[in-house]
């Protein structure tokens, strides 16, 4: 595998949004394209490498908060209980399969992951239910990954799938099952590239705890919760468009564009308003989870409310 020594600097709280600064050349750069050329990636490095600053000021929700209200259907639709029925998983000697439509599929364990450049970061994160908490996220980008690998060109959107294991995950093994297994999300090809998407390993600096995750998960700011899958076994890269775990659950509820948008309701409760974790007092729900500068692009041609 590719030597990945050099950490990446940025070891202090960051959060991109200070890209809405540098917007101009950002798009100057081709950030918007699906094509990841080496070239690109790296000018895009550089370029996110240059603030270290937390702009909009966010306020991290606190560890006990961030680690105790939860959803891992895996174990319960219960947030308490299934932090009580994680303690018990013990994610060590994890693999994750890298496959599909690219040049280098591979195997590679946590050891491999912490060889690329690693970064923090801190992100809204906003669930359909209508809660939200800002979170210190550790780990590392998935442009990284995917710039290692090498889709062919024909790659066009990237699944991830969760550990299947009745014996350690309880709901998996009932009759009535919460959602069909193994848990499956998908993202377009372009919105895994987007710099703000992460493999998180970390939360608060420290190694995620089973209920976030552990021993590495999916981190995309700009969407519903949902979107950020946990404990991950598969990563594949696609030629055609699969449906996530929740959108065959439901796609009027749970699309595959369910991005964060307070003008589209959910079908049985508004999301124009949010709770964060640790307030009383509701506060708006913003365009894209607060990254509309950022990730707006992708969506540029879609229907913001037919769509999402």
């Amino acid at each position: 595998m590719k030597n990945y020594k050099e950490k990446n600097q940025l070891q202090e709280k960051i959060t991109p949004e200070f890209l809405f600064n540098k917007r101009r050349e950002f798009l100057k750069l081709g950030a918007g394209s699906i094509v990841a050329s080496s070239l690109v990636l790296s000018s895009l490095k550089e370029l996110f490498a240059l603030d270290s600053t937390n702009p909009y000021n966010l306020k991290p929700t606190s560890y006990e908060d961030i680690t105790n209200y939860i959803n891992f259907y895996e174990f319960s639709v219960n947030k308490q209980k299934a932090v009580k029925l994680v303690q018990n998983f013990k994610p060590t000697n994890w693999n994750i399969e890298v496959s599909g439509e690219v040049e280098k599929p591979l195997n590679l364990s946590m050891q491999d992951i912490e060889k690329f450049p690693q970064v923090d970061r801190i992100y809204r994160f906003r669930c359909v239910e209508a809660w939200g908490m800002v979170v210190p996220w550790g780990g590392i980008e998935l442009r990284e990954l995917i710039d290692f690998i090498k889709p062919k060109k024909n790659a066009k959107y990237v699944s991830f799938t969760t550990l299947l294991d009745k014996n350690i995950f309880k709901d998996q093994g009932t009759f009535f099952k919460t959602l069909p297994y193994p848990y499956v999300e998908v993202l377009r090809l372009d919105e895994a590239l987007n710099p703000l998407t992460l493999l998180a390993t970390r939360i608060y600096s420290k190694p995620l705890l089973p209920q976030n995750g552990a021993p590495i998960r999916l981190v995309v700011p700009w969407k519903y919760g949902f979107k950020s899958i946990k404990s991950i076994v598969k990563i594949e890269f696609l030629e055609s468009r699969i449906k996530g775990t929740w959108e065959k659950l439901d796609p009027r509820e749970y699309g595959f564009y369910a991005n964060v948008n307070p003008n589209v309701s959910h079908p049985r409760w508004s999301q124009a308003k949010e709770t964060k974790l640790g307030e009383v007092e509701k506060r708006d729900t913003l365009l894209f989870n607060g990254y509309e500068k950022e990730v707006g692009y992708l969506y540029k041609d879609l229907d913001l409310v037919k769509n999402f």
